[in-house]
Formats: C-alpha cells, structure tokens, sequence
C-alpha cells in the first residue's frame, strides 16, 4: 500500500485544518452559512474537502485548484461489491456506498477502514456529509443518517421507492440543516436533519432517479416524466416546469440561473430557470445515445459524458460543440473541472485525464472494469482523485510532485 509522506499529509492536514476556520461557529464545513433559506452555498475553496455529489449544492462539478499532467496510485481499498456510488471527502476521510449493501469511510492517507455501516441494499447514490452527519440513501427505499465520526446509526427515513441518486441539503429559517432527496416514489423529500421528520414533498409524475440541485433557494432536479422540476425550498411549491424532451436519468446542475441536463433521447439542454425558455439544444449524432452523465459548468464550457462513447465539450453561449473525446465505453461517470484539467470515468475501465482546452488526453489508468462512479476531486499542490470502480475497489491517485 502506498502511503503519502509527511510533508505532502501535512500539507492536506492544513487544507482541511483551513476549511476548518473558515467556518467556525458551527461543524457544518461548507464555509459560511446562512439562514432563512438561502442556498447556493458551496464548499469553501482550499477546505481539502468534496463533501457532496459534484463538490456543491449547484452540483456544477467543479474543483477548485489544479491538477498536475501525471499522477500515482495512492492506495485501493477493496468492498465487498461494485462501487457505483460517487465517493465523498469529509474531515480526513472517504465516504462511499456500495452495491454490498455496506456504507464504508475510508481514510484518506492510508486508505484504511475507519467504519462501515451495514445497510442490507445496494447504496448506489452518493452520500453528503454536513453537520457532522452523513446523509445517504439507498435503493431499499431508506434515507440513513449516520454519525460521521463513528458510523453510529442515528435514524432513518423511510419513503415508497428506492433511492438512486445522492442527498443535498439546504439550511431552514431557523438555520438548521434540511435534507433533499428523490425516490422512485416519484416525490421530492425535504427531510429534517436532525431528527428525519418529513418537512414536506413534491410530487413529480414519474421517478427521480438523479441527485437534485439546491441554488437560489430552488431545488432543481430533472424526472422520468421528462420535466425539469423548479421547486421552492422553503415550502416545496412548484416554482416552474421546463419541458426536457424525454425522461431525464441525470442530475441536473445549476449555475448562473441556468439549468444544464441531459435527457434519453440523447439532447442536452440549458434552459433559463426564470423564464423556463430553453436557451440551446445540443444533440448527439448517435441514436439511442442518451445523457446519463451530470455536467461540469466551466467558466466558458459545459462537460458531459454520454452513451455514445464520448465526452462533449459544448460552448456554454452558443451551445455549439468545441471538442468531443472518444472512449471505449459509455460515459455514465459525471466529469469533474480542475483547472484546465477534466477527470472522468468510463465504462471502457479506465479513469481519464483530459485537456479542458483542446479535449487531448493527459492521463489514464485502466482498472478493467466499468468505472460509472464519478470522481471526487481535490485541486492544488495536496491534490487527488478518488474514484470507485465495478471491481469492487476505491482508487485514489495524487498529482506526482
């Protein structure tokens, strides 16, 4: 097993030590945080830490910091079953779900077992950990929220569908933490976080299947019914529907009062949430090659994988294509932005590095088997990539110094 040096684990120790201050005054460890349901808050920048699907609330994929043009095995940590869950990174550690029904928290220098928790169902979502919390679903219909230090269970909630996408949380007028998450039931779930009283629910006319967005005091997510789903959080009153042109699988992001998805009719879209216009269509030129994959929002680009084999690079005006980078396998894996680096799985078995100008690969490492899971990503000189894989391992990688 290979294990970082002091100097580099320090250096992360004090990222993580950094994010710690920055948010004093409550354990939340998304840096400043408001009340009276305001949202948007992302995890705040050099924390060490991607605490959530997609690294924020916006779920925009994108990581603060860069990435180095080559990078070694730090470590693999063996389950018992395929990891399709996206990993998250919290306080030192390493929070993945499982198809063998376990939750397990991984430490990050040494890629050791802190805990796991035995849930009994496959864990395909990903966990968010805030509050000292995790938050995590799973496909026996079940929200878990467990004690994040231990594992310890401390209560869950119970909804009519199984749970595939991850959780997202905003904070109440009281400040305290809500919980989100959709169901197979077809219902959105406002979820208190600390005891796991329903609050209140949406109801949509199919299944949720992805992880819902949380900005501007809006829960935005795309449904099986192949609406994109603008509900106000405060009290879970539809806000706008956005008619997405066919079942949406992914989870949509959120940035800049723009929503970004793609449905399974292989189109992805932006729409403007406050007039609820599409603002551009972009298509892939394969038939059955539908989006399954949540985007990156750049400054100037949007990334998204799909099941024609590709990574797409679209123009984030205009909606036109600016690269596109060919793999061997479906891209189900959400890509994540790094700097002028993207990180991506695919289901050809290998984890991608690629340019964010040009769409060249830097970078791969094949594991063998379906990489669906979506990185988790820590820029700067500490930095890493946590990815699960259909091996049954979690591989973390660093950026050679």
């Amino acid at each position: 097993m290979i294990k970082w040096n002091k100097l580099l684990w320090a250096g992360v120790f004090l990222a993580i030590a950094v994010g710690i201050a920055i948010r004093q005054g409550g354990s939340l460890g998304h840096g400043a945080l408001q009340g009276d349901g305001a949202t948007g808050v992302e995890i705040a920048e050099g924390s060490g830490e991607w605490a959530m699907f997609r690294g924020g609330q916006g779920l925009e994929g994108v990581a603060a910091g860069g990435l180095g043009d080559d990078f070694e095995l730090l470590w693999k940590f063996q389950t018992g079953g395929a990891v399709v869950s996206s990993p998250v990174i919290s306080g030192g550690k390493v929070f993945t779900g499982n198809d063998d029904g376990f939750v397990y928290a991984i430490d990050i220098g040494s890629g050791e077992q802190a805990w796991k928790y035995e849930i009994g169902r496959s864990v395909e979502g990903a966990a968010c950990v805030i509050g000292g919390k995790v938050y995590v679903g799973s496909l026996d219909s079940f929200l878990y929220c467990l004690n994040e230090s231990s594992g310890e269970f401390l209560w869950k909630y119970e909804t009519d569908g199984k749970i595939a996408g991850g959780v997202n949380w905003f904070l109440g007028a009281g400040g305290q933490v809500r919980v989100l998450v959709g169901s197979y039931d077809s219902i959105l779930h406002c979820v208190d976080g600390v005891g796991g009283k329903l609050l209140w629910k949406y109801e949509s006319d199919n299944y949720i299947n992805g992880t819902v967005a949380v900005a501007d005091g809006m829960a935005v997510f795309g449904g099986c019914d192949a609406f994109v789903h603008v509900v106000s959080v405060a009290d879970g009153k539809a806000v706008k529907k956005i008619d997405g042109g066919s079942y949406i699988a992914a989870s949509a992001a959120v940035a800049d009062g723009k929503v970004y998805v793609g449905n399974y009719d292989n189109v992805f879209i932006c729409a403007d949430i406050a007039s609820g216009e599409i603002v551009w269509r972009y298509e892939s030129e394969y038939e059955s090659a539908a989006f399954f994959s949540s985007s990156a929002v750049g400054k100037d680009v949007v990334i998204v994988g799909g099941r024609d084999k590709k990574l797409h690079c679209i123009d984030k005006q205009s909606g036109k294509e600016k690269w596109t980078f060919q793999t061997q396998g479906d891209v189900d894996s959400s890509p994540v932005i790094c700097g002028d680096k993207v990180v991506v799985g695919s289901e050809d078995g290998r984890l991608y590095v690629v340019g964010l100008g040009d769409g060249k690969e830097v970078w791969s490492y094949e594991m063998g088997e379906a990489v669906t899971s979506s990185p988790a990503v820590i820029g700067g000189a500490s930095g890493m990539i946590v990815v699960g894989c259909d091996d049954g391992f979690v591989y973390a990688f660093r950026s050679k110094q």
